[in-house]
């Protein structure tokens, strides 16, 4: 029974691993995955999990571009260390509004926000989105991070705040954003990746703690098994999805993900209106 389980959280954390950085929203795979494949465990420690795994995803983006994100690197010159820093703290920047909105409204949002019609008509929202931006010849203004201004990302930061709201795409909202605002597909996507390390192990950490004091670190063997396979799945194949993605964006748009957010969120609804 206990090897089913992890069974069942390496098949989660590998739908997690694709589903966070590609944006099609993570949400609404999660819905539909939820009826599929149901891990035997309480309805708390399900919220941990789904939570918690994401630092697995989280891991993949700081072993990718480790160099690239550490100020202190022995292979940086003085000017290199000075852009790492000032990346980070256009990152920061970028966090501040989702980071805030989400302490404030994190019960609300899960408690009333979260269900199968309203994810899937976001899905389809933001897929039509995609199509629409994407439809439009223009040009980019922002073709590097470094040409990123302060301004430009705390707006970005904005759209990455519309993502707590279920079926939006934490990656899909913020890479509309910096598109909306003159990035390149490039510099929205990689943006995008940086300000999940904060924002997700903020959101992480907050629902463990929330997780400790309601229940305390009574954790089991299989639980702690089912955490452990959960996060080893998303890291191995988020590397392989932002890569992907990155490698994907050099020569196409964003037009296919969004016929493809309208296509699970037309499944989403029609399942659960069925269904439910």
């Amino acid at each position: 029974m206990d090897f089913i389980e992890i069974i069942k959280s390496i098949i989660i954390g590998f739908v997690q691993g694709i589903t966070e950085w590609l944006p099609i929203s993570s949400t609404g795979h999660m819905i539909l995955l939820d009826e599929f494949i149901k891990l035997n465990i309480t309805r708390s420690f399900l919220d941990l999990f789904l939570v918690v795994i994401q630092l697995g995803s989280i891991l993949a983006v700081i072993y990718l571009y480790f160099n690239r994100l550490n100020p202190l690197s022995s292979k940086k010159n003085k000017l290199q260390k000075k852009e790492t820093i000032s990346l980070w703290l256009k990152v920061i920047v970028g966090c501040l509004p989702a980071g805030i909105i989400g302490f404030l409204f994190d019960d609300f949002i899960h408690e009333k926000l979260y269900n199968p019609i309203i994810v899937s008509v976001i899905l389809i929202f933001y897929g039509i989105l995609f199509i629409v931006i994407e439809s439009k010849n223009k040009n980019f203004s922002i073709n590097k991070i470094s040409e990123l201004d302060y301004k430009t990302a705390f707006f970005i930061g904005f759209f990455q705040a519309l993502a707590l709201i279920p079926g939006t795409s934490r990656s899909g909202a913020t890479i509309i954003g910096a598109s909306i605002l003159g990035a390149s597909r490039n510099v929205a996507a990689e943006y995008s990746f940086f300000l999940a390390i904060p924002i997700m192990f903020g959101a992480s950490g907050f629902k463990f703690l929330k997780y400790i004091i309601k229940v305390g670190l009574n954790f089991s063997a299989t639980e702690l098994s089912i955490l452990f396979w959960g996060m080893l799945s998303a890291f191995l194949v988020s590397v392989l999805a932002i890569k992907f993605l990155i490698n994907y964006i050099k020569n196409h748009n964003f037009k296919p993900f969004g016929y493809y957010r309208i296509a699970l969120g037309i499944i989403v609804l029609l399942y659960f209106t069925i269904f439910d």
